[in-house]
């Protein structure tokens, strides 16, 4: 069934790379920014970009983050992790009873990427704190966003998954299946969110020795999807 996602500071590289996988899956996506103008023409792009691939227009769209999650069913996180609590609390009422996605990896640049200590454990657990209303799952954190943004790109990467709500848990697991070469991995309870945004720092700090782009695979559960 097709969703209607947002992403939430989505006019970032890894906002816009998730939004151009989601489009590409038959979604529609609204691009939200903290001013309107940004993502209006950050979703503009977008839409110019696809065209090509089969996207219609009307499918991709923009404006502040309040209006992008007015009518989403499934709202991805996609701040830094220094607007992460502002950003929620401020749109806490509005996503009562949705779907939220965080995907935000608590980390600062100093030589390097480094780790933000969170008292909740983890930025997704934070959430959850944040939102006691809304459904909030653990995804997406270590998709290449140089990868996503090229639509014509293979991506031959994992999505680790964590959460609590079942249900909740399998539509987004459901969603990251949809990205071509994806595979969703259940990687347990939020609590065990606090490994898998360490793991996207370390791949930070490898990406940028190797100039590369990488990606997570987990090994030996094909007999298991």
């Amino acid at each position: 069934m097709p969703h209607t996602i947002a992403l939430v500071g989505g006019t970032g590289p890894e906002g816009r790379g998730l939004a151009t996988r989601f489009a590409l899956a038959g979604h529609r996506v609204a691009i939200g920014s903290r001013e309107a103008a940004r993502g209006v023409d950050a979703a503009r792009e977008l839409a110019e970009r696809l065209a090509g691939h089969g996207v219609a227009a009307d499918r991709v769209t923009g404006g502040d983050n309040a209006q992008a999650v007015a009518d989403a069913d499934i709202v991805v996180v996609v701040v830094p992790y220094a607007a992460h609590r502002a950003t929620l609390e401020g749109l806490r009422s509005a996503l009562d009873g949705r779907i939220v996605v965080d995907a935000v990896v608590p980390v600062v640049f100093d030589r390097g990427p480094r780790p933000v200590d969170v008292p909740a454990g983890s930025a997704t657990e934070e959430a959850a704190e944040i939102l006691p209303a809304s459904r909030v799952i653990g995804a997406f954190h270590n998709l290449a966003a140089e990868v996503l943004l090229d639509p014509d790109a293979p991506v031959d990467a994992d999505v680790l998954v964590t959460g609590g709500d079942a249900e909740a848990k399998q539509t987004v697991m459901a969603l990251a299946g949809e990205i071509a070469g994806v595979t969703a991995v259940d990687a347990g309870p939020l609590r065990f969110s606090r490994f898998v945004e360490g793991l996207t720092i370390l791949l930070i700090g490898i990406n940028g020795r190797y100039k590369a782009h990488t990606g997570v695979r987990i090994a030996g559960l094909s007999d298991h999807q």
